[in-house]
């Protein structure tokens, strides 16, 4: 996948409201695990990245740029995260690797 300066948007996903908030809708279910590693954002980041695909879109997902729950009993929700991204994205580069290709 080739990631240019000249054709790539990149997009921010914001979940301040509902997720990072103590009075956030989520904050009961994901509060301690917003404490402990920061967000729930690989739902959202998800979320956006199938609606682009669905627009037709070449799409990367930066890999350290994006957070995932760990709960006690459901398991590692960044690792599950990065395993389905790497399964829909046409790339999962890291924060590194994709400021070296837009510079190119």
């Amino acid at each position: 996948m080739e990631i240019q300066r000249f054709d790539t948007a990149v997009v921010f996903i914001d979940p301040q409201n509902d997720v990072l908030s103590e009075k956030g809708t989520s904050w009961a279910v994901v509060g301690a695990s917003v404490t402990e590693n920061g967000t729930v954002e690989n739902m959202c980041v998800e979320s956006h990245l199938r609606e682009f695909l669905e627009q037709g879109f070449e799409t990367a997902v930066v890999r350290d740029a994006t957070a995932g729950p760990r709960h006690p009993d459901w398991g590692d929700g960044y690792e599950a995260a990065i395993i389905n991204y790497r399964y829909l994205a046409h790339a999962v580069p890291s924060t590194e690797e994709t400021v070296e290709r837009m510079l190119r």
